[in-house]
């Protein structure tokens, strides 16, 4: 009978926290635009069975289209070790869901003249002017080396955009010499401010020449100092005046203050090791503005800022970008000399924009989608896309970095099979 009780309690504790959250988008129901309930339901099922299972703390999960909110939903434990129930507002660490953001800010500036794509990074940032890059060897001993090259030519605003920096993560793909420098360095800390994080970076070798090689990399953190140097204003200042602001997305940030950090979502212990995934410490005030993975939000904020661009880059009034410029983002800039190599993420189907990965091709890819779907996700399992030929917009949040592949898979199967027109 407790339980049952516990049961009646949770149930009517989450009814309560939807209906008094605010929807981020005009609502409609799922036969309004095409399509379906019933089918919707199978998310339904399959995210419970992934909380029940101990797989997912908790998720949530909102879907657009036509410019609408047609489903919104939480699923399991914002904390499940201290049984507080997901809500459609809890907040969420975005890691790399930060990239677009930043990108969208770059090309704010791209469009008042006061930021080139073309331009060196090095006009905003000098220590980046000579580069060198790390050629691997192996001296007639069979001992690796590690020669030191001039780069070719300079890296672009551009090739931060696209990830063709030549610069790397330090901890994706197979271990370097490059690399490893990269760890002695603990360049992947988060003690840095981000004027002297880009400063040490520069003194590092680059992995690749600048725009040969796809490398996912440091290169938005890098393209956040540029943002702040073309702009005048820390990172964070100008992301809350210029997008944050405008938009109404008044949970994101790069920290959760006092008054808000009841509604942090939280890993817990990996069902199969008993292991706690560590993430970022939000609680604390930042002094690191990472521009590649420093920001928190909710699935309602961040659904607001995706439908900005959906939209041609504007929302109910605030406009941010030209929609000819969110086009050229969202179209692919890794032409065919760029060598994509085993660790480009997107995968079959896709290339790579200003800031997302961009659909190429309808088949090819593991998952469905349209030509032209753009794309990004987070390390600890968030995740959205936009899809211009279905007026859709999905995002899915959650906290658990483990098997955060397979269930952005999973949502994007279950979202195409439920429109019917």
């Amino acid at each position: 009978m407790q339980s049952l009780i516990r049961r009646v309690l949770f149930l009517m504790l989450a009814g309560a926290t939807v209906l008094a959250q605010a929807a981020p988008l005009p609502e409609a129901s799922p036969e309004d635009v095409g399509m379906s309930s019933q089918r919707l339901g199978r998310l339904d099922a399959a995210m419970q069975k992934a909380v029940d299972s101990g797989e997912l703390p908790g998720a949530v999960v909102l879907i657009a289209r036509d410019g609408q909110l047609v489903y919104a939903k939480s699923f399991g434990w914002q904390d499940r070790g201290r049984k507080i129930p997901m809500r459609n507002d809890s907040i969420f660490r975005l890691y790399s869901m930060t990239k677009p953001v930043v990108s969208v800010a770059a090309m704010m500036l791209v469009e008042e003249g006061r930021l080139g794509l073309q331009e060196p990074v090095s006009k905003y940032i000098p220590e980046f002017k000579d580069m060198k890059v790390g050629v691997e060897s192996t001296d007639a001993d069979g001992k690796p080396t590690l020669r030191l090259v001039e780069a070719k030519r300079q890296i672009t605003v551009q090739d931060l955009l696209r990830h063709t920096s030549g610069l790397t993560y330090g901890v994706v793909g197979a271990p370097t010499a490059v690399k490893k420098m990269y760890k002695d360095a603990e360049i992947f800390s988060q003690k840095w401010v981000l004027t002297d994080f880009v400063k040490a970076l520069a003194k590092l070798p680059l992995q690749f020449q600048p725009g040969t090689t796809w490398e996912y990399s440091h290169s938005t953190d890098v393209l956040g100092r540029v943002v702040e140097v073309a702009s005048g204003q820390t990172l964070d200042v100008f992301l809350t005046e210029r997008i944050f602001q405008p938009l109404k997305m008044v949970d994101t940030a790069f920290q959760v203050p006092p008054g808000k950090q009841d509604r942090i979502a939280q890993p817990m212990p990996d069902v199969y090791t008993g292991k706690t995934p560590e993430l970022i410490d939000v609680t604390r005030p930042a002094t690191f503005f990472a521009g590649g993975h420093g920001l928190v939000s909710t699935a309602g904020d961040y659904l607001r800022f995706a439908q900005m661009l959906a939209n041609g880059g504007e929302l109910e009034g605030a406009r941010i970008l030209g929609p000819r410029t969110v086009d050229y983002m969202s179209s692919d800039h890794v032409n065919p000399q760029i060598d994509k190599g085993p660790a480009f993420l997107p995968g079959p189907g896709y290339g790579f924009g200003l800031g997302f990965a961009t659909r190429i091709d309808r088949g090819q890819s593991e998952w469905p989608g349209s030509p032209g779907d753009y794309y990004w996700a987070g390390y600890a399992g968030t995740y959205f896309w936009i899809d211009p030929e279905e007026i859709l917009v999905p995002v899915l949040m959650t906290q658990e970095p483990l098997r955060r592949q397979a269930y952005r898979v999973l949502l994007r199967n279950l979202v195409y099979q439920a429109i019917l027109k």
